[in-house]
């Protein structure tokens, strides 16, 4: 088994104006943009520094007459592409884009969990082609966080298809917070969504340095912060968003210096692994 296999290894924004999200995300988060595009296919490519962290593509029409709204997908690295999304329909999950090849180099598939929660499956087809996780470097995802219906049904259709184990839980007045490892490695969390959220989906937390100034470029940008800055348990500030387009994404970083007026809580009163008290 490579050390890819069962780990989030790229990102994809699926959105309906890709200029107006390329023009957002390149100024929020400083990434530098590559347009990739050919006849057909409109698809640009995020960079940090020299290394590209993300994508950005325009949706489908087929998406837009199901009404999926924009939104950012992440890929889990597979040996057998074909394999895993059969195993995905034996545990109660859809495929909804089958195996795929992608001009030789890749192949994936685009699935949804027994609750709708929608990932993708990925495979380079040239191991040599594979890029190294680097989930603490800057502009990449240093976090992947399930809002499911129920984060028990949804823990146990994910470790049995990729593996993951439990990790350290949080249990505070919301609910269970219940984080994830693969080969010993924690890389992300699960809990079950509160009501007023409507449908469940994967929330990506980009690593960034200065929280304030990245959520006053949201804001700028047209997008909102919809909770936070708040800590959570292991010392960073983490933020939840919105793009202007109606994809959710969540920022971790450090904050410069406490606002005046501001009020830290005492270690007890923290939140939880990724601000879920």
């Amino acid at each position: 088994m490579n050390d890819q296999n069962g780990r989030f290894i790229w990102y994809e924004l699926q959105t309906t104006d890709l200029r107006a999200a390329g023009a957002f995300y390149t100024k929020v988060m400083g990434w530098g943009a590559w347009d990739m595009s050919v006849p057909g296919r409109d698809y640009v490519l995020f960079s940090a520094g020299p290394a590209a962290v993300a994508s950005l593509m325009r949706q489908t029409e087929e998406a837009r007459a199901r009404d999926v709204k924009p939104h950012w997908i992440g890929y889990v690295g597979v040996d057998d592409v074909d394999a895993t999304a059969a195993r995905i329909e034996r545990l109660g999950g859809t495929v909804l884009v089958p195996p795929t090849d992608v001009a030789g180099t890749s192949r994936f598939a685009v699935a949804a969990d027994p609750q709708a929660a929608r990932f993708a499956l990925f495979k380079w087809l040239k191991p040599s082609q594979a890029q190294k996780a680097e989930p603490s470097a800057p502009g990449r995802v240093g976090w992947s966080e399930l809002l499911a219906v129920d984060w028990t049904q949804a823990f146990a259709f994910y470790g049995e298809l990729f593996g993951w184990q439990k990790a350290e839980v949080d249990v505070g007045e919301t609910g269970t917070y219940q984080s994830f490892a693969v080969g010993g490695e924690t890389i992300g969390g699960m809990l079950t969504k509160p009501p007023i959220t409507p449908k469940p989906f994967w929330l990506y937390y980009f690593n960034i340095g200065d929280l304030d100034a990245t959520t006053r470029r949201v804001t700028a940008g047209g997008g909102q912060v919809l909770h936070g800055p708040v800590e959570t348990a292991d010392g960073r500030w983490v933020a939840q968003c919105i793009d202007p387009q109606g994809a959710f994404f969540a920022l971790q970083g450090k904050r410069r210096a406490a606002p005046v007026g501001f009020f830290k809580p005492a270690v007890a009163g923290k939140a939880g692994p990724r601000g879920k008290k």
